[in-house]
């Protein structure tokens, strides 16, 4: 990829990174306490206000997967990426109605917590345990690996290395202080990828319709991309048959129809936004008004997400079909869908390419700031203080929590110098969700009988997190060969290299409906009383007038975004 990066450029992005810099350590000094406690260290001790929250929870999720990864992947298949961004809006109203009261009724500040206190010690641990390895080798790895591929493509020469050490040292100093950094950094951040990713949209945009002869307005490139690509604005793929081209079976192979909204977009959406301790973590300190609010308020952002992650990469796949991005895009010899996004950026003035690599850089490192946060606590708060130092001082802990987030932050390092997981070898955001799908079923379905059915038991929970993976692996890997490639349960497909294969997303679903009935089974058969209850009644779901305000206005802009494409 070609270097045009100006002095301006250079200029406007070191300023992003001075500025986020400083902010950091006014926050760091303005907050900081003569002796900082775990809960201000790890929970940020209920200081984030709402805004802070939704902004939080937003800039740990848009990472570089998503400008990176469904880029690459609106490249491929276009529009109907946009279902995980959609679909994770109404599942942010269900964690915020539903599932944050359980959490803050009972005085939850991590998930293994939760499900110590619902289950026991034993399932508490097995997902500790669990959770750190998907947290530091597939969403620190790959969010690491994405981020410096678009950055060195846009930078140019042979960077890639160097900016994986650049963003693991940059996420190293603003993760280093605590979810108050974290959090109110991730504000800036933000505003910055927001900012920085419309731009960019716009441009892409802009780039299409000049090319087409259309005067070089954004909505004349949008209706331009319509018209030369309608293929790609379809939320609905339909189920391939004998004589489909491979190329739509790939895509429903990654995005299976009407079928996914029935399946594996809610299970990965609902275990991601509701079970997962770098979402949850941002809100567990606050209060319940103050955690709905930001959490409704993160729905409402994540609505706008997919225009400014997924447009440039139908943009630069009709720029790319007739002609205009092929350099870019393969300047290391081999197209790769996941330089889309980097490509379009090569195009901006000056100026606004470093404005952009800033969007892309902020995504990046907030992200990365906030999982390792979040392993830091799982590690600290539920595998040292309960098994390995059980006196450990509040100091201690918190000491403990910074060496875990250095050695997280390093084990990340190494795993991405040489792609040791083959992150290259597909889209980088089909790979995220693909590998986290192995333990979403498992997760969910143990969550939502521990929250919601008292009768569930510790052995339940146990057979359910080891039965959905079990599940998981053998309908993503093994059931066409076992079973065949039709059954009454499921249709696989050839996919490219022309073996049999089971759409993942439902996969994802066949293993959440079996790990359900499996759950349900073995709590019938064991004790009747539970004594690890948690607290629930019926006044914690109640809504006020200002809750069921944003979750109207959410579903009113959802419904018009579905009309629009479906």
């Amino acid at each position: 990829m070609r270097n045009n990066l100006t002095t301006l450029d250079l200029l406007v992005f070191f300023f992003y990174l001075l500025g986020v810099s400083a902010y950091g350590f006014y926050i760091y000094q303005s907050k900081k306490k003569a002796e900082q406690s775990t809960k201000d260290y790890f929970l940020a001790e209920g200081s984030l206000t709402w805004w802070a929250i939704g902004a939080s929870m937003i800039a740990s999720n848009i990472s570089a997967e998503q400008f990176i990864g469904m880029s690459g992947s609106g490249f491929k298949v276009g529009v109907a990426v946009a279902a995980y961004e959609w679909v994770a809006a109404v599942v942010l109203i269900i964690v915020a109605v539903f599932f944050m009261p359980v959490y803050l009724k009972n005085k939850i500040f991590t998930m293994p917590q939760f499900l110590e206190q619902r289950y026991n010690s034993t399932l508490s641990l097995i997902m500790s345990i669990f959770w750190l390895f998907l947290y530091v080798l597939v969403n620190l790895t790959s969010i690491l690996y994405l981020g410096a591929l678009a950055l060195s493509n846009l930078v140019g020469g042979d960077s890639f290395h160097t900016i994986i050490i650049l963003l693991a040292l940059f996420s190293l100093l603003i993760s280093i202080g605590g979810m108050k950094v974290v959090g109110y950094t991730d504000v800036v951040q933000v505003v910055v990828l927001v900012v920085g990713g419309l731009v960019t949209t716009y441009i892409a945009l802009s780039l299409v319709s000049t090319k087409f002869g259309l005067g070089g307005g954004a909505i004349s490139g949008f209706n331009a991309l319509m018209d030369k690509a309608p293929d790609h604005f379809r939320m609905i793929f339909d189920k391939p048959t004998s004589a489909t081209p491979q190329v739509e079976v790939d895509k429903y192979l990654a995005l299976p129809g009407i079928a996914m909204y029935f399946a594996g977009q809610w299970i990965v959406n609902l275990n991601y936004w509701g079970c997962n301790q770098y979402i949850t973590q941002r809100a567990l300190g606050a209060d319940l008004h103050t955690a709905r609010t930001g959490i409704l308020f993160a729905g409402i952002l994540k609505l706008m997400m997919p225009v400014i992650v997924m447009l440039p990469g139908i943009a630069a796949y009709v720029l790319y079909r007739n002609g205009s991005l092929q350099a870019e895009m393969a300047s290391t010899g081999a197209f790769n869908s996941d330089n889309a996004y980097s490509a379009i950026l090569t195009f901006l003035p000056n100026g606004l390419k470093g404005l952009s690599m800033a969007a892309l850089t902020a995504a990046i490192v907030a992200s990365l700031a906030g999982k390792v946060n979040s392993i830091s606590t799982i590690f600290t708060l539920d595998i040292y203080k309960r098994y390995l130092n059980k006196d450990a001082s509040e100091k201690k802990q918190v000491l403990v929590g910074r060496f875990t987030i250095l050695a997280a932050v390093v084990l990340s390092v190494c795993f991405t110098w040489k792609d040791l997981l083959g992150i290259g070898g597909e889209g980088g955001f089909q790979f995220i969700q693909k590998y986290t799908g192995f333990i979403s079923p498992g997760i969910l379905a143990v969550f939502l009988l521990g929250m919601f059915w008292k009768r569930t038991t510790a052995t339940a929970g146990i057979v359910g997190i080891l039965a959905g993976f079990a599940l998981s692996v053998f309908f993503n890997n093994y059931a066409p060969a076992v079973l065949g490639p039709e059954t009454f349960l499921y249709t696989a497909f050839r996919n490219s290299a022309g073996v049999y294969e089971i759409p993942f997303l439902i996969c994802m679903g066949l293993s959440f409906v079996m790990t359900m009935v499996l759950m349900v089974s073995v709590s019938l058969a064991g004790p009747v009383v539970n004594a690890r209850s948690i607290q629930l009644d019926a006044s914690m779901f109640r809504v006020s007038t200002q809750t069921m305000t944003l979750i109207v206005i959410t579903m009113l802009m959802l419904t018009a975004l579905y009309t629009k494409f479906w």
